[in-house]
């Protein structure tokens, strides 16, 4: 209660913006008062020169002056100064506030002198004393004083000019002294004076408030809009706008810096430990490239537009800098690097470009630094034309599905095929699906590719049925990304109702480090899948680095063991009783193990002899097309499993 009352009488001290806010109204409350008064007191001189001259009272024109002319003069000056000052301020000529405040302050004054000098020479001979409280209006009501300065002015100018006229004869009375109906209305002028005043001072005040939050608000979002919330450094809107301003980049690089591992960082020590780590990496990058244009690009992942000279030095120690962070998770700093070309404007492409040099030295331990070259322009080119015209290759069939075998190993007979996508473009030939898949997968594009797998396999199904090809379940790999980015389950059932094939002659294929990656996101959607009559495999098993937990917490109908098991099979003692005990491992939690590259017939011997009862490699066969498929079926080159045979699992 006590703090508003003192707001309200202006006893508090008022912020920096609200002290401004008040002087520029005072200022641009003086331009009409100063206006005003020059035209008044212009017309009260060339009026009281009228009345002289008409009266032939040149004579006493020294009087005159003394009395009036002199008092109106200096009101004029006055408030052509105060005039002057405030356009001058209003405009951003004039800074000084303490020459305004003191020009405010003399006018108040000079003002309430002159009415007070006035009304008392009104008074004396029975008239009103309106000057007075005309000068009042304007110095004390129109200019915005704090209500304890009103006061006290208001107070002394109207006590000095009561007791004077106290001490005058009145006119219409003969005596000595105001009358109780001017003591009266000098209470009500005064009262009012003040009412006005607090008024006046306290609906500006509030709405110096509202104005001082709402440009708070304004810079926190002008703010926020160019500065990363997280790391306090500017963002990509600024990085963007800045890097296009400058119309020479000649000796400049555009780099992209990386730190490669941090998931595993916030995976062990948390999200807060993870953006205090992002935090001081930021400020490291800021320190090492001073005088750049540095911006978080996103995640754990920063721009900088620099110098080339000298660039790799400051890379290399920004990389020693990020080592001494890392505690005991192995954080290392990728760093792409891009030289603009002559007439290349984009800034986007640039920071692209510094971005996929940098993308190429991920899992490299030797390198940290990459400038993007000829060889890389290649593969970037590729890169763009593989997003660009994915629509365009599945209208126009350029998406093919090759089938690679599964065999049984009781009898080597074909158990299943997995469905493999190529890409045969009319301009590329055919595309690496290394190439395309990770292309497409970093672009979140890589439903579209799937959704095309599903219509190929169905319709090729129903194909080999009509032809009367014995058909064999097929199994599809599902990226982790066809879960977000589309209802993948619904499409498939779509498809398979459409085209008429048995859900039981689907397997979906999902890698282990998918599950490692969103496994929570995933469980519900996997279970989904198995209700729906699919069956779910583990693809690439050992690949990662969280196996047993993927087993533990998922459920499985085939554990497909990874390739890389059998790299070592003839020198490494330790791989066969590796591979045998996850064979073992996969049957006791009730999962078919399935071992891909088989290449030799001592590989096949060996798994057929631990009990892994499915195969996969190029010893059986590599991923042909259906038509040759078909043509391996029939010339016998190909031998159907005896229980697909006439359909007979139908």
């Amino acid at each position: 209660m006590l703090k508003r009352i003192r707001e309200a009488l202006g006893l508090n001290n008022n912020s920096p913006f609200i002290s401004e806010y008040f002087f520029n109204a005072n200022m641009r409350s003086s331009i009409y008062m100063s206006a005003i008064i020059i035209v008044l007191e212009a017309w009260m001189i060339i009026r009281m020169t009228h009345v002289m001259f008409r009266e032939g009272l040149q004579d006493s024109f020294s009087f005159l002056f003394s009395k009036y002319y002199s008092n109106y003069i200096i009101l004029i000056v006055t408030a052509f100064i105060v005039l002057t000052y405030a356009s001058l301020h209003l405009t951003g000529k004039i800074k000084a506030r303490n020459t305004g405040r003191f020009l405010l302050l003399s006018t108040l004054f000079i003002c309430l002198s002159f009415g007070i000098n006035v009304s008392l020479n009104d008074y004396s001979k029975g008239e009103q004393i309106l000057v007075f409280v005309t000068m009042v209006l304007y110095a004390v009501c129109l200019i915005t004083w704090r209500p304890v300065i009103s006061f006290i002015v208001s107070t002394a100018s109207c006590l000095y000019l009561y007791v004077r006229m106290n001490e005058m004869v009145a006119v219409n009375t003969g005596e000595v002294g105001v009358t109780e109906a001017t003591k009266i209305n000098f209470f009500i002028l005064w009262i009012s004076i003040m009412l006005i005043c607090i008024s006046n001072y306290n609906n500006m005040r509030s709405q110096a408030i509202k104005d001082e939050k709402l440009v708070v608000m304004n810079r926190s979002l002008e703010r926020s809009s160019v500065v990363d919330e997280l790391t306090g450094i500017h963002n990509m809107v600024y990085f963007r706008r800045e890097a296009e301003k400058l119309a020479d980049l000649d000796g400049k690089l555009f780099l992209f810096l990386d730190i490669e591992n941090f998931k595993s960082f916030n995976e062990k020590y948390g999200f807060h430990e993870g953006n205090q780590l992002l935090i001081e990496v930021a400020k490291a990058v800021e320190d090492t490239f001073a005088g750049a244009l540095v911006a978080r690009y996103s995640d754990d992942h920063f721009a900088v537009l620099t110098d080339e000279n000298g660039c790799t030095e400051a890379v290399d120690r920004l990389a020693k800098r990020i080592d001494e962070l890392r505690r005991d998770i192995h954080l290392q700093l990728k760093c792409g690097a891009y030289r603009q070309k002559d007439g290349e404007t984009d800034i986007s492409v640039a920071c692209d470009r510094a971005r996929f040099a940098c993308n190429t030295l991920k899992k490299r331990y030797d390198r940290c630094f990459r400038l993007y070259d000829k060889g890389l322009e290649d593969s970037f080119t590729l890169r763009n034309y593989i997003v660009n015209n994915i629509d365009n290759a599945i209208e126009n069939g350029y998406i093919k599905t090759y089938y690679q075998p599964l065999i049984s190993s009781d009898n080597t007979c074909v158990c299943g095929f997995e469905a493999l996508a190529r890409w045969d473009d009319p301009y590329y030939g055919l595309l690496s699906p290394a190439v395309f898949i990770s292309t497409l997968e970093d672009c979140r594009q890589i439903h579209k590719l799937d959704l095309c797998m599903i219509d190929n396999v169905c319709r090729e199904f129903t194909k080999a049925r009509e032809e009367g090809i014995p058909v064999v379940p097929i199994s599809l790999n599902f990226s982790r990304l066809d879960f977000e980015l589309c209802d993948i389950v619904a499409s498939l059932d779509e498809k398979t109702k459409e085209f008429g094939v048995p859900r039981d002659f689907i397997d979906v294929e999902i890698t282990e480090s998918a599950l490692a990656d969103s496994g929570d996101v995933l469980f519900d959607l996997l279970s989904r899948l198995r209700k729906s009559g699919y069956s779910v495999w583990l693809d690439d098993f050992g690949s990662g680095y969280s196996s047993l937990n993927v087993l533990k917490d998922f459920s499985f109908d085939v554990v497909k063991i990874d390739m890389q098991f059998l790299k070592g099979f003839g020198s490494n003692s330790k791989t066969k009783t590796i591979l045998e005990s996850v064979v073992k491992l996969s049957e006791l939690l009730g999962m078919s193990p399935l071992t891909e590259g088989i290449e030799t017939d001592e590989q096949l011997d060996f798994m057929r002899s631990i009990g892994c009862n499915k195969l996969q490699g190029y010893l059986f066969g590599k991923p042909v097309p259906y038509d040759m498929v078909k043509e391996s079926i029939r010339a016998g080159k190909l031998r159907i499993s005896p229980e697909y045979i006439n359909n007979q699992r139908r």
